[in-house]
């Protein structure tokens, strides 16, 4: 999906500020996240660590669940920010992809350099989806 380079921006300064309040103990990698949604929201998520770790959250889920938690299911693009910009996780990608394959994935790292634009459907080749469920 088509993202402006205003849109883009501003998604990347979002994703670094957010990053700040990422709650990362046990790792030190903090992750922010911006998610725009098709009408034009912006959702924020930070990781959140615990010290039992499965119970963690990542940034990227924190974010979608917002913004679903709001009313929006159909996203444009979401940016994370890392210190050297790395991709999302396995279950990251799971989650984005039942909303989409078609959302603008971009990674950025500590300076807000963009390290990958890709999308959810070339990150998870072919994704367990919804209609991949028995209907009956």
């Amino acid at each position: 999906m088509e993202i402006t380079q205003e849109e883009k921006a501003e998604l990347i300064q979002r994703a670094l500020e957010v990053r700040q309040y990422a709650y990362a103990p046990y790792s030190n990698y903090a992750v922010g996240a911006a998610l725009l949604t098709e009408s034009g929201d912006i959702f924020h998520g930070v990781n959140v660590e615990n010290a039992s770790y499965p119970l963690s959250m990542c940034a990227e889920r924190n974010a979608v669940f917002k913004s679903i938690s709001r009313g929006h299911k159909k996203f444009k693009a979401i940016v994370v920010a890392t210190e050297n910009g790395g991709s999302p996780c396995g279950a990251c990608r799971q989650v984005l992809s039942e909303f989409g394959l078609h959302t603008l994935v971009i990674t950025v790292n500590g300076e807000g350099e963009p390290t990958l634009e890709t999308t959810v459907g070339d990150l998870l080749p072919d994704a367990f989806r919804p209609q991949d469920l028995p209907t009956e």
